[in-house]
């Protein structure tokens, strides 16, 4: 049976789809730097990796993801913690890349998402190939649809939200109703709730929503596990095909899901107009013709104004080549320039078009 949605548009609904507009509108037009970029976009990554992998069970404190993420650091008995928050960081990375496709949305996009948020490689995974069932310790509390049913239940979601976005139904209600559904398909044996959150910040992304990539939905999650869950076991009976083939009322998780979109666009706002009273210059404009990893090493140029190939490496976990790579495809795109030519000592600059990012930035910091 074709996915089609039921929920009520209840007042609370109303206030947060309102919310979130206004935030939206006022974030276009306010100031966005280079510094504020940088600090909100790593923040909004760090927050999104540590609090959706906790959500699941991961051990590491903020603190503790920020040190593997940034510093590579290692921690006693916890590689399987580390490994999946190093898979989700660069999950949110790629899920930034497909979001700039002007196609619709792919459910190769959901089975790539999924292969590198749950084994951190590139590669697409299959749908489950048998039944799997959802416990909370010994108790089965789900049993999703059976494995045959999966890949056409999949496509029908995928068709209806890029019917839905031609609609012009709102798109956090789009992305609220495919993260509902697609936990309850439950297509995966593991790694269903961080794979349908990625899914669900893909479809915001895609579509208007991204709000530059400095927020975070996990956090708001995070905060009230319970009031998540809560929110997300709809339907009158445990097995899909009693109680959710026939369509169950949604209108609580698609409260939650808007109710949180609300409150985390409303914190950028905050921060955007306190920049605007900084008299911060908006700076978006340049931002956005840089890749992901361009806007995210301008961290490393507010603290320093040369850089090395050693320095790539370090600041993004890479071998030696890899970062090499990287600074001849930045020079040769005009993002970087050789500041020392020598082979063993070579430095790099931003060029002088880049460099006026984070200048401003600069003039502000205090002289030692």
């Amino acid at each position: 049976m074709p996915f089609a949605p039921k929920y009520t548009i209840t007042p609370k609904i109303l206030q947060a789809i309102s919310s979130i507009e206004i935030s939206r509108h006022e974030i276009i037009v306010l100031p966005i730097t280079a510094s504020m970029i940088a600090s909100l976009r790593e923040s909004a990554r760090l927050a999104s990796t540590h609090h959706s992998t906790a959500i699941e069970g991961n051990r590491l404190t903020s603190a503790e993801v920020s040190e593997v993420i940034k510093g590579g650091a290692h921690f006693p008995n916890r590689k399987k913690d580390e490994n999946e928050v190093r898979n989700y960081y660069k999950a949110l990375e790629i899920m930034e890349e497909l979001a700039r496709n002007s196609d619709l949305i792919k459910e190769n996009d959901i089975k790539l998402l999924h292969g590198i948020s749950f084994e951190g490689c590139t590669q697409p995974t299959p749908y489950r190939d048998g039944q799997n069932a959802i416990k909370s310790g010994r108790l089965i509390v789900y049993i999703p649809p059976k494995a045959k049913d999966v890949p056409p239940l999949m496509a029908d979601l995928v068709k209806w939200i890029n019917d839905s976005v031609k609609e012009d139904i709102p798109i956090p209600f789009i992305a609220g109703l495919a993260h509902y559904q697609f936990a309850t398909i439950h297509p995966y044996y593991d790694e269903n709730g961080r794979t349908a959150r990625l899914f669900a910040t893909l479809i915001l992304h895609k579509y208007g929503y991204a709000l530059k990539g400095i927020y975070s939905l996990e956090e708001y999650y995070a905060r009230n596990l319970q009031a998540y869950y809560n929110a997300l076991t709809v339907g009158s009976d445990e097995d899909y095909y009693e109680g959710h083939r026939e369509g169950a009322d949604l209108t609580g998780f698609l409260e939650y899901f808007v109710l949180g979109m609300a409150n985390s666009f409303d914190k950028v706002r905050l921060q955007a107009e306190k920049g605007h009273r900084n008299g911060d210059i908006d700076q978006s404009p340049l931002l956005r013709n840089l890749s992901p990893q361009q806007r995210q090493v301008l961290k490393l140029f507010l603290s320093t104004h040369k850089v090395s190939a050693k320095d790539i490496v370090h600041f993004f976990h890479l071998n030696d080549r890899q970062a090499r790579y990287l600074c001849h495809k930045w020079v040769k795109e005009g993002f970087l320039e050789i500041s020392d030519p020598a082979a063993k000592t070579r430095k790099y600059r931003l060029s002088e078009k880049y460099e006026a990012l984070i200048r401003t930035h600069l003039d502000k910091t205090p002289s030692l």
